[in-house]
């Protein structure tokens, strides 16, 4: 059964500087609603050249704060954005330091802030029902993380990638990035050439066995749902496929010639989301809102 939204006061807090293991700050928002009882927490990690302002990611902070959850958004410390440009990449020296062990680190670190006793918002959340949400290449941190942090018990992957190590060049390219130090990758969006240092290779290889998803995926003791769009041209539908096989407790939403981003631009200007975007978070909020040992019992095998 659906459970209907009602209008109520969403308080929003932006661009709060939350420290975290790697010197530069984690940019953070929070959603929640006037209701005054603990609330479900969804914390949402957003995908390569990606950052939380991206589209209609404030639009999807509104929806579950009026479904009655905690929503918490935040940039990467080493995303390339900067707390005075949180929509801008203009620290292209942290984005070329950045690699999956600090955005792990930092997604602990927002885990570990929210569930201080002293969070300043510590009554609005109910410590026993987190979800995460990751979009993309935040999709296999989330996947990740929910593996070894035994505080989530409900995890969604949006267009999620299944490895990590074959997005890496090989041979040629592989050396030539050796010999340099640096590769450059295009931003389409903004036309802007940002450095991989190869200390985003190494990084990679020191840490492989844990940076393998499938281990992860395979390791999930909690309900998984699954979203890719049919027409995903960033990251094939069979990298979801693989997420399916491997969990135990997992659930496939397939949404018909849904693109990436499930029809979202950036800049989002419009009043409401895409279409399939809007389903995507009805569908979301109806696994946020089934109980886990529901969801276990239905997607177990």
């Amino acid at each position: 059964m659906k459970k209907k939204l009602k209008f109520m006061e969403i308080t929003k807090q932006k661009n709060i500087e939350i420290k975290g293991k790697h010197v530069k700050p984690i940019l953070t928002d929070i959603f929640y609603s006037s209701e005054d009882k603990p609330k479900p927490v969804v914390i949402f990690c957003h995908g390569y050249k990606g950052f939380k302002d991206w589209g209609a990611w404030d639009k999807m902070g509104e929806y579950f704060a009026e479904a009655g959850y905690f929503f918490v958004k935040f940039n990467f410390s080493h995303n390339g954005t900067t707390p005075e440009n949180p929509t801008e990449f203009l620290d292209t020296e942290a984005f070329g330091e950045n690699n999956y062990i600090k955005e792990l680190d930092d997604l602990q670190s927002m885990i570990d802030h929210i569930l201080l006793p002293d969070f300043n918002c510590a009554q609005q959340i109910d410590p026993s029902n987190i979800g995460l949400i990751g979009h993309s290449r935040g999709g296999g941190i989330v996947v990740i993380k929910a593996a070894e942090e035994n505080r989530i018990n409900k995890l969604i992957t949006f267009s999620s990638v299944s490895d990590f190590g074959e997005r890496f060049p090989e041979e040629e390219e592989l050396e030539k990035w050796e010999e340099k130090g640096v590769r450059y990758i295009l931003n389409t969006r903004t036309n802007q050439k940002l450095p991989h240092h190869y200390q985003f290779y190494t990084n990679f290889k020191e840490n492989e066995e844990r940076l393998t998803i499938s281990r992860a995926a395979k390791a999930l003791e909690i309900p998984l749902l699954i979203v890719h769009g049919s027409s995903d041209v960033a990251v094939p539908i069979s990298a979801s496929g693989k997420l399916f096989e491997w969990s135990t407790f997992s659930e496939l939403l397939l949404v018909e010639n849904a693109d990436h981003v499930y029809g979202i631009t950036h800049p989002w200007n419009e009043p409401e989301v895409s279409k399939d975007f809007k389903y995507v978070l009805e569908k979301t909020r109806e696994f946020m809102d089934t109980p886990q040992e529901e969801l276990l019992r239905a997607t177990e095998g």
